[in-house]
């Protein structure tokens, strides 16, 4: 049994992994926007508990750091939470993962939500000061992260997952891909022993795939963290 968080766990592939979690027995924290969003009240009681916050607001996103700090060091982070919005794209998508991993205990397991459509990003981070990053900058940049995060601590594995383009509320209806596929990797990375690579890489549908170079240049990653941590005001350790 593990204690794993799942950020935007409200609906969607969030709410599909950290299901699938508790199914198998594990002691699942959810975090959501606003615990109106989760589905009633017999259903909270699955899980081990609930933390809430807005990933769009930075306060708030050390305030969620601060409730999941409640629950001591989990064993795996699946950061699911996740905007198409320009506007919170990069806050969302990318600030927010980064310092929730500074400011908490590190976790046995890291895993980020990606996108194929990272591919497309920018390396341009003056994108994210301005507050004008697309979904693919942020979906690169946390790629990125994933990857750095990979060989940074010694006892912690990072991995980035492609769930596909699956029906959820952001994917629409019509997409074609698989929605059990678009959580299983994740649940699998989180807590099974057998992943290998162990340390880290991106993923889809259980098997690695080739990101976009600059994911794992180490000059783009250590770039990314310098710039993170003034636009933040966390450091890394």
């Amino acid at each position: 049994m593990a204690l794993i968080l799942v950020t935007g766990a409200a609906a969607g592939l969030g709410r599909d992994t950290a299901s699938a979690l508790a199914d198998d027995g594990h002691d699942v924290v959810v975090h959501v926007r606003n615990p109106a969003r989760l589905a009633d009240a017999e259903d909270t009681g699955r899980w081990k508990g609930v933390i809430t916050g807005d990933l769009a607001d930075l306060d708030e996103i050390r305030d969620v750091a601060r409730q999941a700090g409640g629950f001591g060091r989990f064993d795996a982070v699946i950061h699911n939470a996740g905007t198409m919005n320009t506007r919170d794209a990069g806050t969302v998508n990318t600030v927010a993962p980064y310092v929730l991993t500074a400011l908490m205990a590190k976790p046995a397991r890291l895993v980020h939500l990606s996108s194929s459509m990272h591919r497309s990003g920018s390396t341009d981070l003056r994108r994210l000061a301005a507050g004008s990053a697309s979904y693919d900058d942020s979906k690169l940049w946390v790629t990125t992260l994933a990857l750095a995060f990979a060989s940074r601590w010694e006892g912690t594995t990072s991995h980035a997952v492609d769930p596909g383009w699956v029906p959820t509320r952001m994917g629409g209806a019509g997409a074609p891909d698989d929605l059990t596929e678009g959580h299983w990797t994740q649940v699998w990375l989180a807590t099974h022993d057998d992943v290998t690579p162990s340390t880290g890489g991106y993923w889809y549908h259980r098997r690695t795939q080739t990101p976009h170079p600059a994911a794992r240049d180490e000059e783009f990653q250590a770039r990314l963290i310098r710039f993170l941590e003034g636009h933040t005001g966390v450091p890394l350790d």
